[in-house]
């Protein structure tokens, strides 16, 4: 039994579709392959996107890029797309868009305190 209370047969595995690919997966053996807190979901968005080049449905991504050089990068997440960003900016003293999936984007300048000011 786990620290939650829950055995790992008690647990609801997530499910991801793709309409581009049509198709369904239910993540039990994700799931089960990583630890608590392993973020399944997110995992196999980005080797689903690695393989087909495309993302799994409801999933976009925070893009970075660079604009100055040909640099970008993209996660699932904000907190690492803006220390990609804030990162970049700092060692090559380049100005990075950060994309968001929804809302305004922002820019990292070199300056910037790491909230795009």
């Amino acid at each position: 039994m786990s620290d939650d209370g829950f055995s790992n047969d008690d647990r609801e595995a997530p499910t991801v579709s793709c309409e581009r690919c049509g198709r369904e997966w239910t993540l039990d053996r994700e799931v089960d392959d990583l630890d608590a807190g392993g973020h399944a979901i997110e995992q196999f968005a980005l080797d689903h996107e690695r393989h087909t080049g495309h993302y799994p449905d409801d999933v976009t991504p925070w893009v970075g890029r660079c604009q100055r050089c040909p640099d970008g990068e993209r996660f699932l997440s904000e907190r690492s797309a803006r220390r990609w960003a804030e990162s970049h900016a700092r060692h090559t003293r380049h100005a990075v868009r950060l994309e968001a999936p929804r809302g305004p984007d922002d820019v990292i300048s070199p300056e910037s305190d790491g909230n795009g000011q």
